[in-house]
């Protein structure tokens, strides 16, 4: 598929960020870890085309049926195609840290107490399942080809890497207009000033228009969830949210009540 095809090409320059990253902090890396989160990413990328081979023929569908519009492949269109695909992911992400269905599939990649290349690996294999997909269709029916769209979202991924980690200079004026590694360090962060800001993709404007953008105020950031330390585990961290989760559902008086739950902002774990 176009995500994992353009995400495999550019892996070398992956790995050698890492490398790069390693030398200079080693403190920030153990094997464990750095395995667990290689895991993670292939089965993610797994059940990623697994999802995209059932669902291509839905996307195909919907765009010879609905397009609004037919876009030619152009420089304009695919620039348009990333700004409108990026302002999708913004709204992707931040509904992902307040809607406890999705949270069970992105605390995966919150749960390190680290901050390094290799925390961008660190993705759930539920997430295809739980429809992050979803978020692109709005793309594909206003007249994008469906590869295109997988395209640009592939290359939206790619540029996430690489601010993922705390190595990274300040980028006093290109953070203006784009997410930096220190945008996105204080994402990552458990501190209660920083929680729930800063969900760029790319373009950090997002979060300065909708009132999500934080800069530093001196205190380093410390990773981790709020209300549950996870295991360097792939049993841990893949499939304890979804296990609280069922649990509280379980506990509801009523079908109502219970898809309140799945769509209410997550609370503490415990």
């Amino acid at each position: 598929m176009a995500v994992e095809f353009i995400l495999i090409l550019l892996s070398p320059i992956f790995i050698i960020a890492i490398i790069m990253e390693l030398l200079k902090r080693k403190d920030s890396y153990s094997i464990k870890e750095f395995l667990l989160n290689l895991g993670l990413a292939l089965s993610h990328q797994a059940t990623d085309i697994l999802a995209m081979l059932a669902l291509m023929p839905l996307f195909f569908w919907l765009h010879s049926s609905f397009a609004v519009f037919s876009f030619e492949l152009t420089a304009f269109s695919v620039i348009v195609g990333f700004i409108l695909q990026d302002f999708l992911y913004y709204w992707f992400h931040r509904t992902s840290h307040q809607c406890n269905w999705l949270w069970a599939a992105h605390v995966v990649h919150h749960s390190s107490n680290n901050m390094n290349f290799s925390t961008a690996m660190r993705q759930s294999l539920f997430y295809p399942m739980v429809g992050m997909w979803l978020f692109w269709l709005p793309l594909i029916i206003l007249g994008f080809e469906p590869k295109l769209v997988l395209a640009i979202v592939a290359l939206n991924l790619a540029f996430q890497f690489f601010v993922h980690t705390e190595m990274g200079p300040e980028f006093r004026l290109l953070g203006k207009v784009f997410n930096t590694p220190t945008h996105h360090c204080l994402h990552h962060a458990s501190n209660p000033q920083y929680i729930d800001k800063n969900y760029a993709g790319v373009l950090i404007i997002w979060d300065k228009l909708f009132g999500t953008f934080v800069c530093s105020d001196g205190e380093k950031p410390r990773y981790g969830v709020v209300g549950y330390q996870y295991d360097v585990s792939f049993f841990d961290v893949v499939f304890t949210p979804w296990r609280i989760l069922i649990r509280n559902i379980k506990q509801q008086k009523n079908i109502i009540s219970a898809i309140k739950l799945l769509i209410e902002k997550p609370s503490k774990l415990k």
